[in-house]
C-alpha cells in the first residue's frame, strides 16, 4: 500500500523545473502517444465491428440463418419438417428451398447463375423485408408462369429489363449418374439488389414448383431454411434441430456457410491490433525514458529519502506512482476520446468529406458508402486493460533502478 508520503512525492516529481523542461516535454509526448494509440485501436475496432455487422447483414440479406437437409439430398414432405423446424424455440420463419447451378442467356451473353427456387408466400416472412428491389415484386412469382428476379448486376451484364426473356441452361441429373441439359425459357419479373457482389451478380430467384420441375424433383425442395430471432442464437438452433431430427437430416448455419468471411475480418481485427498496439508500446517505452532521466536527475533526492528512513520499496512505489499517473492518465484521455469518436464515426466522416471535398468510400466503386462503426463495450474494456497493465509494467525498470541507488555515493560529492 502507498503511504502518503510516497504519493506526495511521486505526484510532486510529476512537476517540472525550468531544468528538467525536457523531460517533462518527454513526459507530454508519452501522455499524449498513449492516448493517441488507445484511442485509434478502439476507433479502428469499432469500424471493423460495423463493417463485420454490415456484411453479415448483406450476407443474410439473400440467405437464412440456418437450413436443414435431408441427408440424401432431396427432403420429402418437407411440410412436415417445416412445421418441426417453425416450432423449434427461437425460430421466427421457415420456408422450403431448391438450389440449382446453371448458365443464363439473354441475346448472345451467357453467364453462370445460381438459381434459387422460393415460395413467395413463406419467403416473405424469412427474408423478404430485407430484399431491396429495384423493380418488380416478390409475388411476381407463380408457381407454373415461368417467372425469374435477376439482381442487380447479372440484370445488368445481361442488359435485360422487366418483361425480356431469359433462357437457363441448367444441368439435369438422369437415371445413369449422368447430366442432361435442359432448356428453359424466363420472363424477367423483377430486380433486386442485396447490396454484396456475390449475391447481385450470380443470384435468380425462381419459384420453387418451376425449379422443382425442371429437375423433376416432384413435390421435393432440397432443404428447409429458417430464421432466427437473434442471428447469434442460429447455431445453437442449428444444433438443437439435428438432435431433434436425428442422423437422416443435417443442419447448417450461417456461420458455416460463410465461415470464410468472418474468418478474413477476424484475423484482419487481429492485425491491427498487434500494429496499432505498438503505437502504446512505443509510448510507453518513452515512458520508461523519461523515468530514467528523472532518476538521473533526482539521484540526490532518492539519497536524502533514503537517509531519512525511506526504503528500497518506498523508493520504487515513488517512481512507480509517477510512471502509472503518466500512463493512467494517457489511457483514460484514450478511452474517452476513443469512445466518442467511435460513437460519432457516421457524423464526423461526411464532415470531413466535405470539409476536404473528396468521399472515402465512393458508391461507383464500393457497396457500402458510409463508414459504419458498432462500438463493443468488450473491445474497450480489453484495451483499457491491456493498456494499464503495459504502462504500469514500463515504470518497473526506472523505479527499481531508482532503489538500487547509493546513499553513500549519491550524496559523496554533495
Amino acid at each position: 500500500m502507498l503511504n502518503p508520503v510516497e504519493l506526495f512525492v511521486g505526484l510532486r516529481y510529476l512537476r517540472a523545473k525550468r531544468r528538467t523542461r525536457f523531460v517533462s516535454f518527454i513526459t507530454l509526448i508519452s501522455l499524449l502517444g498513449i492516448s493517441l494509440g488507445v484511442a485509434a485501436l478502439i476507433v479502428i475496432l469499432s469500424v471493423m465491428n460495423g463493417f463485420e455487422g454490415e456484411l453479415r447483414n448483406r450476407l443474410l440479406s439473400m440467405s437464412a440463418h440456418g437450413s436443414v437437409a435431408a441427408a440424401d439430398g432431396t427432403t420429402e414432405g418437407w411440410q412436415t419438417v417445416l412445421e418441426q423446424v417453425a416450432e423449434e424455440p427461437g425460430v421466427t420463419a421457415a420456408a422450403p428451398f431448391i438450389q440449382m447451378e446453371g448458365m443464363i442467356q439473354s441475346g448472345r451473353d451467357l453467364v453462370a447463375v445460381l438459381v434459387h427456387g422460393v415460395e413467395p408466400a413463406y419467403e416473405g416472412a424469412l427474408s423478404g423485408e430485407m430484399i431491396n428491389m429495384v423493380a418488380g415484386s416478390l409475388d411476381a412469382l407463380q408457381s407454373g408462369e415461368r417467372s425469374i428476379i435477376l439482381g442487380r448486376m447479372l440484370a445488368y451484364d445481361l442488359g435485360a429489363k422487366i418483361g425480356d426473356g431469359v433462357v437457363l441452361l441448367v444441368p439435369k441429373p438422369v437415371g445413369d449418374g449422368t447430366l442432361q441439359p435442359v432448356l428453359e425459357r424466363f420472363v424477367t419479373r423483377g430486380i433486386f439488389e442485396a447490396g454484396l457482389q456475390d449475391h447481385d451478380a450470380v443470384l435468380a430467384l425462381v419459384h420453387t414448383d418451376d425449379v422443382a420441375d425442371i429437375l423433376d424433383l416432384g413435390s421435393a425442395v432440397t432443404s428447409i431454411r429458417f430464421r432466427a430471432d437473434d442471428v447469434l442464437a442460429a447455431p445453437g438452433i442449428a444444433r438443437s434441430l439435428q438432435a431433434k431430427l436425428g442422423s437422416e437430416y443435417k443442419s447448417s448455419d450461417w456461420t458455416i456457410e460463410n465461415g470464410s468471411y468472418f474468418r478474413a475480418i477476424r484475423l484482419e481485427k487481429m492485425m491491427m491490433s498487434l500494429i496499432l498496439s505498438l503505437i502504446i508500446g512505443v509510448a510507453a517505452f518513452n515512458i520508461v525514458a523519461s523515468l530514467v532521466m528523472v532518476v538521473t536527475d533526482k539521484t540526490t533526492d532518492i539519497a536524502v529519502l533514503r537517509t531519512l528512513g525511506m526504503g528500497p520499496q518506498g523508493v520504487v512505489k515513488v517512481f512507480f506512482v509517477q510512471g502509472a499517473v503518466i500512463g493512467w492518465a494517457g489511457v483514460a484521455i484514450g478511452v474517452l476520446l476513443g469512445v466518442v469518436l467511435a460513437l460519432n464515426v457516421p457524423t464526423l466522416v461526411p464532415m470531413l468529406e466535405q470539409l476536404f471535398g473528396f468521399q472515402i468510400m465512393p458508391g461507383d466503386v464500393y457497396y457500402v458508402t458510409n463508414i459504419p462503426s458498432e462500438l463493443e463495450s468488450q473491445d474497450v474494456i480489453v484495451i483499457a486493460i491491456a493498456a494499464f497493465v503495459l504502462t504500469s509494467l514500463a515504470t518497473l525498470y526506472p523505479a527499481r533502478r531508482a532503489a538500487l541507488v547509493n546513499p553513500a555515493a549519491a550524496l559523496r560529492y554533495e
